[in-house]
């Protein structure tokens, strides 16, 4: 799995570093990015700043996204993830 978050639609409320501090940083200009191994990725509006995901975050990661108010943060799945989402979530993932 891997995740980026759209900058440009960020609201800067911080939900997604809640749910999931590992994946999720907020720096100093109020928006969130994402982190892989505690460096953040920042090439805003993009997916440039695919982040990969420990197994351990996939949960954390779609749950950050369910609950976005800005609706910012994008997954990409690979293969052979499967998300492990409640069957009423309205969250749409796309596999690559």
């Amino acid at each position: 799995m891997r995740v980026w978050i759209d900058q440009d639609l960020c609201t800067g409320d911080g939900l997604c570093i809640d749910h999931c501090p590992d994946v999720f940083v907020q720096l100093e200009d109020g928006i969130a990015y994402v982190a892989e191994r505690g460096v953040a990725l920042n090439d805003p509006g993009s997916s440039g700043s695919l982040a990969r995901v420990e197994q351990r975050d996939h949960l954390a990661v779609v749950r950050a996204a369910e609950v976005c108010p800005g609706e910012c943060i994008f997954i990409e799945l690979d293969a052979h993830d499967v998300p492990q989402v409640e069957p009423e979530s309205p969250l749409v993932i796309h596999a690559s």
